[in-house]
């Protein structure tokens, strides 16, 4: 028996997470908006049918909006990425063998589970999920991962199969081949499409008919992975290591923008937290942090100005306020008055795993090593109790510089005052 991979997939993820503790919202239209309220970044089925497409400004459909009683969501990542976590834990319960691949979809191999009836398994999985999280997902099964990216759209699409589609030995093969396009396969970008089609390659039928090597020269090595994975053989491997960030970025536009150097110092202050906490998570440090600052260049009547700095510390470190302390200091020499700032952000670059730390000959080992553990227990205290329970006194948490975000729901999983109450 071949390989069997199942795709699973969380239907319009950020709208399905807003719905989950709001059984009020249930068949009717959600949106979610981007950073700083702007445009739409998610819609739920009911809001598409609407006419509703992501990237357009929310002032543009304010008239769809009210007039179909639309109700608006800003971002909210901390629910989105613990309702994700709890999505995955429950797949793994299904599988050891499983990789990540996005914060609303998985791979699984199912190689393993050949003697059982693998659709009524995977509808198992579906019901499972939806049950224990509240999220609908939709799975493709098929032997290579590229095809079971295919076997999920018609899963999505095609509701008579209920959200599970099985691809291997489908009868229908010829024809879903001839249904898609070559733009909707995994690893095709919009480039490519636009070259295939150049060639009359417009189906996936029209491409699994060109030899190996033609498509090594059109489409490099890597497309020769992508369109034997589309003829069936499994070229693609599970990915199950989560990979640790070379790089660490944390950076947001402010809501309004910021003129004084203390707003912008609590602000790169800020994102040294983020930051600091995603490098501990994945248990290394870093050499150097990046700073930058920038105007909003859209705005061409105002004054522009933009500039970084890459500032080293002076011992390998995840320590907050070790990297608020470089940071700021990189900040006071970029930083310039009379300018309307529109985004600054830090990046953590050297990234090595802190097992592997490089100490100077006369560096204080205790303290290294009780900072350290200072770190861990703010770090199990804020994921116990909630994001910024505790925090620098860099800055507020009810931040003038913060992003908009007036449609905020509730944190309802990860901060106490915000779980759901039951009323007699």
């Amino acid at each position: 028996m071949g390989k069997i991979y199942a795709l699973v997939d969380c239907n319009s993820f950020y709208a399905s997470c807003e719905k989950v503790f709001r059984p009020d919202l249930k068949n009717k239209p959600v949106v979610v908006l981007s950073n700083n309220d702007g445009c739409i970044v998610a819609m739920s089925a009911e809001a598409k049918k609407l006419g509703i497409k992501r990237g357009k400004p929310i002032f543009q459909i304010k008239e769809i909006i009210e007039k179909n009683n639309v109700e608006v969501f800003s971002s909210n990542y901390t629910l989105y990425a613990d309702l994700s976590n709890r999505v995955m834990s429950t797949l793994r319960e299904f599988t050891p063998n499983l990789e990540i691949y996005s914060i609303d979809e998985a791979f699984l191999d199912l190689s393993g589970f050949s003697h059982l009836d693998i659709n009524e398994y995977c509808k198992n999985i579906k019901r499972t999920v939806e049950k224990t999280t509240g999220i609908p997902v939709s799975i493709g099964i098929a032997e290579t991962k590229t095809l079971s990216k295919i076997a999920n759209e018609i899963a999505k699409k095609f509701k008579g199969y209920n959200g599970v589609f099985n691809i291997i030995g489908n009868s229908n093969r010829d024809k879903i081949f001839n249904y898609f396009n070559v733009s909707d396969v995994w690893g095709i970008g919009g480039q490519l499409s636009k070259k295939l089609w150049g060639f009359e390659i417009n189906t996936i039928a029209d491409l699994i008919k060109k030899d190996d090597a033609w498509i090594q020269k059109q489409m490099s090595i890597k497309g020769v992975s992508t369109v034997r994975e589309l003829r069936g053989v499994d070229c693609i491997e599970l990915d199950e290591k989560i990979k640790d960030k070379k790089n660490i970025l944390s950076t947001r536009s402010f809501g309004t923008p910021v003129e004084d150097f203390i707003s912008m110092s609590e602000a790169v202050a800020y994102h040294c937290t983020i930051a600091g906490s995603k490098i501990r998570k994945q248990n290394s440090v870093c050499s150097h942090i990046m700073v930058f600052i920038t105007t909003n260049y859209f705005k061409e009547d105002e004054p522009q100005y933009s500039n970084s700095i890459t500032i080293p510390l002076k011992n390998q470190s995840a320590y907050l306020p070790d990297l608020i302390e470089a940071a700021d200091c990189g900040l006071k020499n970029i930083y310039k008055s009379g300018y309307k700032y529109k985004k600054t952000g830090v990046m953590l670059i050297g990234i090595v795993p802190d097992s592997s730390i490089q100490l100077e000959l006369f560096s204080d080992n205790k303290k290294i090593e009780n900072n350290k553990n200072l770190m861990k227990i703010i770090d199990q205290i804020n994921i116990k109790h909630g994001k910024e329970s505790l925090h620098s006194a860099a800055f507020f948490c009810h931040k003038s510089w913060g992003m908009k975000r007036d449609h905020l729901s509730p944190e309802y999983t990860t901060r106490w005052a915000d779980l759901p109450r039951v009323k007699d």
